[in-house]
């Protein structure tokens, strides 16, 4: 259980420097005029999001084993709430794709501050998340 344990802890934290900082490249990206710039930046994003969409599934596996098969959380409703952030998070995580498309096709119509703001989402979720599985409020 430990090394299940220590996996999800690991591949969660490696997702989420991904979801951190994608958005940043975003905020660069609609920053961004020089064509050669824009291309670089485009091309961080895209083996990024590779990245992380490849790093999530192992993630969710292991969270997944430790709740189902190991029971983790069974009968507590923090598990629940955790999960219901988790799918928030997965849902951010598609929603970057959404976005990197948008720029791909050189449609974006969002400022840098927005992406700035959208940035600090993650946080949000990973504060929740965190303070879910340590306080176990409920």
């Amino acid at each position: 259980m430990l090394w299940i344990k220590t996996f999800h802890i690991v591949l969660v934290a490696s997702w989420f420097a991904g979801l951190f900082y994608m958005p940043r490249i975003f905020v660069n990206l609609a920053m961004e005029t020089e064509p050669a710039a824009t291309a670089r930046l485009l091309t961080m994003a895209r083996k990024l999001f590779r990245f992380m969409s490849f790093i999530t599934v192992p993630a969710l596996a292991c969270g997944l084993w430790l709740w189902l098969v190991i029971g983790i959380g069974s009968g507590q409703g923090w598990i629940h709430a955790k999960v219901g952030v988790v799918v928030l998070l997965l849902v951010y995580h598609a929603y970057c794709g959404v976005l990197l498309r948008t720029f791909e096709r050189g449609e974006n119509r969002r400022s840098d501050k927005w992406y700035r703001m959208f940035n600090e989402l993650p946080v949000l979720g990973m504060l929740a998340a965190v303070t879910l599985v340590v306080i176990k409020p409920f």
